[in-house]
Formats: C-alpha cells, sequence, structure tokens
C-alpha cells in the first residue's frame, strides 16, 4: 500500500479549492503583459489597500522580528462589534475560522448542512474533518431556509449560511435568518457568513453580532478581504459566545495573523473615508455592469455583494475567449452552474474593457 493510500479517504476524496487565475498565470500562458490584463476574477477591491492600513503596514515592518500580538486588533473589533474580547476569534483569512469552527464541531458520524451553490469552502472544511456533507437544493440560486431546517438530522452540528451568498450574490432578508436561528435546535452550531457585508445598503445591514446573545449557537464570520482590500495579508475573524470562542482558540494555530495584517486591519477599521469610497465606487459599478448585461440581452442574478454573476451559455468557452483578451472572470462550474461566470466590479475603465471583451466573446 502507497504513502497515498495510508492517507485518511475523506481527505483523499476532497477536491482542491481552486482559486481565481493569478495575473501573472495568465500573462505566462498566453503571452499577454501584465500591465494589459484586467483581472476581476476574486471579488478583490478594485481600489487597493485602505491608505491607512498602507501606513500602517510601512510602520509595522520595523518590528517584524516580533511574534505577533493580537490584543489591538481583538480589542478593536470588540469594540466595533459590541461583544466581549473573549467572543472574537481571529483568523488567517475568514476561511480560517471557518475551518476552526468545522474541527471543533464535525467529526466522523456527525453532519453538516449547506445550500446547492453557496462557498465552495463549506464543503471543504466539513469534508477534511470526515463528517457528512448534506447539501439542500437552491431555492433561486440562493439558500432555501426551510429546506435547510428540514434537512438537520439528530448528527447535525453545523449549518453553514453565507449572507450575501458567494458565488450567485443573492440576499436573505434578516428576519428570515432570525426566524430560522428561533427554528433550529440549539444544539446545532449557525455559521453566518458576512464576508460581504459591507456592501449591503445600509437600510438592509443589521446587527447580527447583537443575536449572539439571544442565539448562543450563532457564529458570525466576516473578512477585511474585500472592501477594506486587504486579501493578500489574510485576515478575517468570527464573533461568538465565549465558549464556542474559547474551544476554537484552543484549535486555533499559535499566531495565525501575521504583524502586518494585524497593524492593517486595526488601521483598516478607522479608514471610513476608503470604505465609503469603496462602497459607492461598487454601487455605481454594479450599475454599470448590470447596463451591459442587459443590453447585451444575458440573464443575471441580481447581486448584494461586489460581483455578479450571469448565464454566458457555455461557460468555460465563452471565460476561454475571455481569457485571450486578458479578461479573467471566474468559471463557476464547479458550483454546478456551468453555463455561468461571475465577474468582479471593477473600476469604471476595468467594468467597460470587460463588457466590451464579453460582447466579443458571445
Amino acid at each position: 500500500m502507497s504513502l497515498v493510500e495510508q492517507a485518511l479517504s475523506y481527505v483523499r476524496a476532497i477536491s482542491p479549492y481552486q482559486p481565481g487565475k493569478p495575473i501573472t498565470e495568465l500573462a505566462r500562458e498566453m503571452g499577454i503583459p501584465v500591465d494589459k490584463i484586467v483581472k476581476l476574477a476574486s471579488n478583490e477591491n478594485p481600489l487597493g489597500m485602505s491608505p491607512l492600513a498602507r501606513q500602517a503596514v510601512e510602520k509595522a515592518i520595523s518590528g517584524i522580528e516580533r511574534y505577533p500580538d493580537q490584543f489591538d486588533l481583538i480589542a478593536k473589533v470588540a469594540e466595533r462589534c459590541g461583544v466581549a474580547q473573549n467572543q472574537v476569534v481571529l483568523g488567517n483569512g475568514s476561511n480560517d475560522v471557518l475551518d476552526l469552527i468545522a474541527r471543533v464541531f464535525l467529526a466522523p458520524g456527525r453532519s453538516a448542512i449547506f445550500a446547492q451553490h453557496a462557498f465552495a469552502v463549506y464543503p471543504l472544511a466539513t469534508l477534511s474533518t470526515g463528517a457528512e456533507l448534506i447539501s439542500t437544493p437552491a431555492k433561486h440560486y440562493g439558500h432555501d431556509l426551510a429546506a435547510m431546517r428540514a434537512a438537520i438530522r439528530p448528527d447535525t452540528r453545523i449549518v453553514w449560511i453565507a449572507n450575501p451568498n458567494n458565488p450567485t450574490g443573492n440576499f436573505l432578508p434578516y428576519p428570515e435568518v432570525r426566524t430560522f436561528l428561533d427554528a433550529v435546535p440549539q444544539d446545532v452550531v449557525v455559521v453566518l457568513d458576512e464576508a460581504y457585508n459591507e456592501y449591503l445598503p445600509p437600510a438592509e445591514r443589521v446587527d447580527t453580532a447583537a443575536w449572539i446573545e439571544d442565539f448562543p449557537n450563532l457564529v458570525v464570520t466576516r473578512t477585511f478581504s474585500k472592501i477594506f482590500g486587504l486579501a493578500g495579508l489574510r485576515v478575517g475573524y468570527a464573533l461568538a459566545s465565549a465558549d464556542i470562542a474559547d474551544l476554537m482558540n484552543r484549535v486555533r494555530q499559535p499566531f495565525n495573523v501575521n504583524n502586518l495584517a494585524i497593524a492593517a486591519a486595526v488601521a483598516a477599521l478607522d479608514d471610513h473615508r476608503f470604505v465609503a469610497e469603496s462602497y459607492e465606487l461598487n454601487r455605481r459599478g454594479m450599475e454599470q455592469l448590470v447596463a451591459g448585461l442587459n443590453h447585451l440581452g444575458l440573464e443575471y442574478i441580481p447581486s448584494h455583494g461586489n460581483f455578479v454573476t450571469f448565464k454566458a451559455g457555455d461557460g468555460a468557452a465563452v471565460n476561454q475567449k475571455l481569457l485571450k483578451q486578458g479578461v479573467i472572470v471566474r468559471p463557476i462550474g464547479g458550483y454546478g452552474l456551468p453555463e455561468w461566470l461571475r465577474v468582479t466590479i471593477g473600476t469604471e475603465p476595468e467594468n467597460a474593457r470587460f463588457l466590451e471583451a464579453l460582447e466579443k466573446a458571445l
């Protein structure tokens, strides 16, 4: 028996996560200069990182020889979210805290529920523990909370919910989410992944962190990778009851968030002007892309994130034609949507470049 066959069977069965194609990879493959490529594949902030965060990173470099101290960022997040410091768990991106939750509550003989077309990390985190993954059918390409509630079994320990959802952009009104929480057994953890929360219109936002007092089985996760523009530094966090946070910290890697990420995230939380500019750019860009898709007669899913998912016919073929023009978007056949592509909202010129390339590709 080979060494590979000695590995856990449920690990060998996992399909690795496929990230958006890097600009440098496309440049190598197609011979296109890097500065001629537009990447709209990974839901990154087209404005880059917060200026205050950049200054903080430059300052923090002088202490890079020291191990990280998470105190300042935990205190800042706790203050901003209105929770105690012992309710905050930091992660190397929000994917890290999702994995921590799975490691605490899942194992062979247990199950977790997620919705069809939901974020690929939920299956990865679940299956890596040997737990069974239960997929519920989508409702208008998003979560069907009634179906998810009906799918809960005695061995179910986690329900994964992304709101807004990636890659489809669907949004669940928060009154519906709260009604769902009321119906879920208290021994089942509900993970509410709010990676795109800051892109919601203010009227649609709800202080879900305050719900933890009423629902000790609720865990809210957020990230600095999207509107704050810190995807490359990898920093996210979870908000949970003190008991759940304590368990997550027991399996968390020491120093899982580095010095530069901590400094940048602390500063980014105070850069309200940058966040407002990013939100407004996204709002205008959404209008631009939707208008362009309507002009081309393409079906799309109304989105509450910083991306739009649209029906392209043969998604793989259209994607390849876009790549040849130096435009990178995200094929989502792996999400069960082979006819669809997801495009991140960029700057006005980037959006225009994409729409021009898409028209040619079609």
